[in-house]
Order: C-alpha cells, then structure tokens, then sequence
C-alpha cells in the first residue's frame, strides 16, 4: 500500500462515525499498529475536530456547489486533509494532497470526487493565509456560544477557543507525595495532589510510576469534588457514576470505606482495573444508581451525574457540536432522579456532592437551587478548602471551573469545566 495510505483511511474512516454523531475515541493498536502512524492519524482527526468550525465554512467557501450528496468518504478526507494543509504545515503540503486523492479511490462512493477534492486543496493552498482567519465564536455550535456569553461574558468565546485549540496537559492525581517522581515525569504541582505534565513523549501507561499505581490521570477540576466531603476517617461513602476511578481512588485515599456504583459493566472492569493496578479495594456494585437499595445509608455521597459533558471540550472537542437542548433538557431530569436517590441513600446529617463537566447553567446552577428547594441545606465551599484558590468559588459558595480559567502556577494553563455544590441531609 502507498505510504501513509492506511492511516489516512483509518483516520478518515473514524472521523466520518464522528461527523455522524459518535463520540471520538482515538485509533488504538487494533486499528493501526505502527506507534508513529497511530500517533499522526489521531493527531490528524483531533486537529480537525478542534478546527472543525472553520473548516464547515472553508468547505462552504471552496465547494461552489455544496456539498456532494452520497459522497462516501469525501467530507471526512477534505477535512482531515484541509486540517493538514492548514493547521498541520509540519507534515508536509504534498502528502495532504495526494494522499486525499489515494483514499478517495479507494472508495466506490468517493472516488469520482477526487478531482473535485485535488482543485479544492489547491485553492486551499492560494488562499490558506486568509481561511486560518476564522473568527473564535464558529469554533462553538451557536447555541453554545449565546448560552456561554450569557453565563461567562462576553469575552468568554475567544478564551474557550484558545483551550479547545490549545487541548489539554495531562493532569495526574498523586498516591502520595513522590518528590523523586515529579522530577522523572516532569510534572510541577497546581493543586493540591494533582501535578500537571505539560509535555510527554509516552502514552500514559509508559509514564515512570504508572506501572507500580503511584498516580492516576484526573483533570485537576475533576479532582476536587472529592474533596470537599470533609467527613472524618473511616466514613462510609458511595461513589455514584464511579468509572474510570478517579473520585474514588481519591476517596479511599481520604480514608473512607467506599462503595463504588457503576451500571456499564464493561467501565466497571476499567474502575476494578485502575484499582487493582492502586492496590486500592472498595465495594463494587455493578447496577443501575436509580434500581440500587444500599443495605445501610451512607455517611457520604459523591454524585458524578451524566450530563452533557461540554466542560471536557478540550479533550472532547466533538461535544461543541453534538449537544442540543433536547439533549441537555434529558439529561437535567436524569440528575434531578439522581440526586433524589442520592438523597435516600443518606443518614441524616449526611453530606451530598453534586458534580458535573458541564458548562451549561441548568446542569449546574439551576441543579442546585432545584436540590435546596427540596430541603437540602447547602454547604457552602470556602476558598480555603482549594489551598487559597478563590476563582472557581461562586458568591453562593458553589464551584465553578471552566476552560478560560487558569489553575495555580507560574505556568498557568487551563483546567475542564466542571460544576461542584455541597449540601447536607437535614
């Protein structure tokens, strides 16, 4: 096969389950087995994700006609090619064009286009200094941008283009405190036990300390929820929406007796390994959170509710574009049954954390005022409990992060957007 053929379809072939709604989960060895190759065909598909805004009106610009129906491949490959040409100058201007050309023959539905897609990389090329120009609001779906105006400001949009375009560091939750370690993955502490990698050149599992469980990825936001329980050693606590593991790992190393409740049986085998691999061991109940009956009511409940996800835009940059308010509006019942059975599951006095990455208000905010209406009493967050850090800490004592904010450091860097409220069981 031509060289550098195969990633390209591979690329081509799992950006187009994207374009069509499916979630992005990068090309692993099964799909393309040469470390490198794998390694710049996920970098081809998460450019053009992150660019995918303006390349929608750089298609519009360049294809005279729209575009092609029942064209196969066709958008898939001039995206990922135009995101090359563009956005990638690295690789090479040659190997965008003709290798577009090369996949779209490979395929029966795309192949008459190839002459159509060659003529617009070509004028791509002539025009490439103006299409970079894109404005930051056609990064985000529209609806997202007035929702984020309206609860961020104004200038908010260009901030959040800037982290969708810039992705994320890899941010990593310490065991214990492995100053030798710090120095080996060259990692500098932000908050608390997260330290933040800010270059690698090693997938995760290859990283020093992996292997022996002295740390475990967690984005510096999505760690602090846990820590807010504030309950005394030896407390019971579930873990509600506990997969991949994080929040809990965090909670047996707080020193509770933790149950940890997942109702996808495949991402209970992913918490059940990174705990094994922790040395870490809690009760795992593998069910659905609004069917489970705890045989005693806990001290502590940790409630990672589904939502919608678009605080993790910078990892997951095809969120901007898959979310509705159909989908939000679900979603918003979903957590409110949630929350109701987190309740339940409480002793009096007990502590509820309500957490989402999400940025919209009715997951967050509005979620909150709901659980007080029903007679929690909220707790209020001080910025004490974030080592000092008063940004993300609201007026009401609520938390609120998000990707234009920048975590403690000389360095600085964002973090995902996430929304934290603590109450108690009356």
């Amino acid at each position: 096969m031509v060289p550098g053929l195969a990633l390209r379809l591979a690329a081509a072939e799992r950006l187009q389950l994207v374009l069509k709604g499916a979630s992005f989960a990068p090309l692993a060895a099964a799909d393309v087995s040469d470390a490198r190759d794998r390694a710049l065909a996920n970098k081809l598909i998460t450019t053009a994700l992150r660019h995918h805004g303006h390349l929608s009106l750089m298609l519009n610009h360049l294809l005279d006609k729209g575009m092609p129906k029942k064209s196969g491949s066709f958008e898939a490959v001039a995206r990922l090619s135009l995101a090359q040409l563009l956005f990638l100058p690295e690789i090479g201007d040659h190997s965008a064009l003709f290798l577009a050309g090369e996949a779209l023959k490979r395929d029966k539905n795309a192949a008459h286009l190839a002459k159509l897609l060659n003529a617009v990389l070509r004028r791509a090329q002539t025009e490439a200094a103006e299409l970079r120009q894109g404005p930051p609001e056609l990064l985000f779906a529209p609806a997202l941008v007035k929702t984020w105006t309206a609860a961020y400001g104004a200038d908010i949009i260009p901030a959040f283009a800037q982290a969708l375009l810039d992705g994320a560091p890899l941010d990593v939750t310490l065991k214990a405190d492995y100053p030798a370690l710090l120095e080996l993955l060259g990692a500098r502490p932000i908050l608390a036990d997260t330290v933040r990698i800010d270059q690698r050149d090693k997938p995760v599992d290859q990283l020093p300390g992996f292997a022996e469980g002295r740390f475990w990825v967690q984005d510096a936001a999505a760690a602090i929820p846990a820590r807010l329980l504030n309950l005394a050693p030896g407390a019971r606590v579930l873990d509600i929406g506990a997969s991949p593991g994080g929040k809990t790992a965090q909670l047996i190393k707080a020193g509770y007796t933790v149950t940890a409740l997942e109702r996808d049986p495949s991402r209970m085998e992913r918490l059940r390994g990174n705990l094994h691999r922790l040395s870490y061991t809690a009760e795992l109940v593998t069910a659905d959170a609004l069917d489970y009956v705890p045989a005693s009511r806990f001290d502590g409940v940790l409630l990672d509710a589904p939502c919608s996800a678009t605080g993790t835009f910078r990892r997951h940059p095809e969120v901007v574009w898959h979310r509705n308010p159909a989908d939000i509006a679900g979603r918003v019942a979903l957590q409110r049954q949630l929350i109701s059975k987190g309740v339940d599951c409480l002793n009096p006095g007990g502590v509820l954390i309500y957490c989402v990455c999400s940025l919209e208000p009715e997951e967050g905010e509005a979620q909150a005022r709901w659980a007080a209406e029903q007679g929690l009493e909220l707790l209020p967050v001080a910025a004490g409990e974030l080592n000092g850090w008063a940004v993300p800490v609201t007026e009401t004592g609520y938390i609120r992060t998000h990707p234009g904010q920048i975590v403690p450091g000389e360095k600085g860097g964002t973090l995902d957007g996430f929304f934290v409220a603590r109450f108690r069981r009356a």
